[in-house]
């Protein structure tokens, strides 16, 4: 396959190679979840057709939804063939084979999300899904915005199961509120939700596996009742979560540059970037650099391009990039910065 895209493109590996030296942007994935609204275009000035817009996947490599690059020499080419023609030089000598390793999404709530569950690396495989552990950074949200994560402390699995027969599960979910820039950890096997007014960028293992165990009595698009999966739920659930889920912003220095680590764990490690002026960085060949910017407008240069990311913009710098800069534009911005451990 990823012969048959260097003889589409008409140059040799290694010119490819060359190809991939700078900053990529993507297409957005749309999804029109029936909990969904339409911030994502209005607040980042999308051209899309009216409809609703619930998740906006900016960064995927999966087949029901994958990116393609939308500038540049690779402007056309998926994030698959791109993977398969150099997945060391795109993704870091962590690189073990496989799919890209994340996926990296907007959501946008205009009603509460399910209430659910992921598996995590220890029991995914047994339950036939995939493990999904993830994060959210708060983008904007109502006055009283919230999410739901965790359970309150000593709930059993007889509990858990019995309050849903009872339609009562709420009493048992910790409610957190949240505002922009807060964070908020999911490991897999801890229940959550998301709270109806809610954008936020979600960073997550690349997986599409949800055990969906309560739904607020809503229907779906065919006016019946979504799915559950309880059975499923029960096993991945971990009982002996108690941790504390939230992550409070620090504050910003606004006379210089900062970088606040938001959230490190074994899948990926999430930072905010406060740009006052032009900021360097280098990468040693680890992993690649995912960019998302959060509020402002950035330029980020790389292998002799110049790319603009506007609020609500993701960017790729591949890890092969050794070193590029990132530049407000008319003020100050704030740009996660999303990479993978070694």
């Amino acid at each position: 396959h990823s012969r048959n895209f260097l003889d589409r493109c008409g140059r040799s590996p290694d010119t490819w190679l060359i190809m991939m030296n700078y900053p990529l942007l993507f297409t957005p994935v749309y999804k029109d979840y029936i909990w969904g609204g339409n911030r994502i275009p209005a607040l980042y000035h999308r051209d899309v057709p009216d409809g609703i817009y619930a998740e906006s996947w900016e960064i995927t490599d999966r087949p029901e939804g994958m990116s393609v690059v939308s500038n540049g020499p690779l402007a056309g080419s998926t994030l698959r063939e791109l993977m398969e023609s150099d997945g060391p030089g795109l993704v870091g000598t962590c690189y073990r084979g496989g799919t890209f390793p994340l996926l990296v999404k907007i959501i946008d709530a205009r009603q509460k999300l399910s209430v659910q569950v992921h598996p995590n690396d220890d029991n995914a495989a047994g339950l036939g899904g995939e493990p999904k552990t993830e994060m959210w950074y708060m983008l904007d949200g109502s006055d009283d915005a919230a999410v739901y994560a965790g359970l309150q402390r000593g709930t059993t699995s007889n509990e858990f199961a019995k309050a849903i027969a009872d339609d009562d599960l709420e009493q048992m979910l910790v409610s957190i509120p949240v505002s922009a820039g807060d964070a908020v950890f999911v490991p897999g096997g801890r229940v959550h939700a998301i709270d109806a007014g809610c954008l936020l960028l979600e960073i997550q293992q690349n997986s599409n596996t949800t055990y969906r165990v309560y739904d607020w009595g809503r229907k779906g698009h065919d006016g019946k009742p979504r799915a559950l999966h309880v059975e499923q739920a029960l096993d991945a659930i971990d009982w002996a979560d108690g941790g504390d889920a939230k992550i409070s912003a620090a504050p910003f220095d606004d006379a210089a540059n900062s970088i606040a680590e938001v959230v490190a764990c074994s899948h990926f490690r999430v930072e905010r970037l406060g740009l006052i002026d032009r900021m360097n960085a280098a990468n040693e060949g680890s992993s690649f650099h995912g960019l998302f910017v959060a509020s402002g407008n950035a330029v980020v240069s790389a292998g002799g391009e110049e790319v603009l990311i506007a609020a609500g913009t993701s960017c790729l710098v591949p890890a092969m990039v050794a070193d590029y800069s990132l530049d407000p534009v008319g003020g100050a911005a704030q740009v996660i910065r999303i990479t993978v451990p070694s």
